[in-house]
Parts: structure tokens; sequence; C-alpha cells
């Protein structure tokens, strides 16, 4: 297989009363149908913080307060190498606005094995799963 341009993403587990915002997206997509959890690139001179604060506001219109660090995982798509990088975040305030999504649901962290995730999220919900 040919070696895909590494991007750099972070993603969000952004708690509410014992549950955890997921995000499907939509068609057109590279992944379309899959769910995440929220996120984005980093930019250049960004830090994963400040992307995770940025994509969560333009993306779901949402201000959230970054929290700790869960996990790192690595994957290898036909179209992209991924890093990501997944940090607990909580909702402040705004009210939920997808921008890139087609839905967006609170589940348990229980129900995440219920939904289909791309390959790079699911160290994340191992981690999850683990620390519950």
């Amino acid at each position: 297989m040919e070696k895909q341009p590494l991007v750099r993403v972070v993603a969000a587990v952004v708690e509410k009363d014992g549950k955890v915002l997921i995000a499907r997206r939509r068609k057109g997509d590279k992944l379309a149908g899959k769910w995440e959890f929220p996120g984005g690139k980093i930019e250049p001179g960004e830090s994963p913080e400040a992307a995770l604060r940025r994509e969560l506001l333009e993306e779901l219109g949402i201000e959230t307060g970054i929290g700790s660090f869960i996990c790192e995982s690595s994957y290898q798509y036909s179209h992209l190498s991924v890093r990501l990088l997944a940090y607990r975040a909580a909702w402040i305030s705004g009210d939920i606005t997808p921008a890139v999504h087609d839905r967006v649901i609170w589940v348990t962290p229980e129900e995440l094995s219920e939904y289909d995730f791309p390959e790079a999220n699911l160290p994340v919900i191992k981690r999850i799963l683990d620390d519950d």
C-alpha cells in the first residue's frame, strides 16, 4: 500500500450526565455514515487543546473546557494516515448545531460498541470503557 500523508487530529469525549457526545459523518464524506468523537485537524503552530476548542466551536457551535488526555491512536486508512489525540471535554455553553455531521447524539459509554466508528476511534472507546 502506498504511504499516505499523515494528518494530526484531535477528538473530544464530551461528557454530560454520564453520557458522551458522538456525531455521524454526513453523506459525501470519505467516512460517511461512521460515528465519531467530534474534533478535527490540528493546524500548524496550534496546540491540541486549542485545536479541539476551535473545532468544537466550528463543527458544533459549543464552547468547551478541555480536560485530561485520554490516549493517542494511529491508523492508516486508504486515503490518509491519522494520528489522533483524544481528550476529555466539558460542555460549557452553546446549543449544539452540527455543521459537518448529519446527526449528534448522547450515549452511555456502554452503548458506544453499538455504533460503527472509524478504526482510529476504537482505542479511545476501549480506554473509556476500561476507565469506567
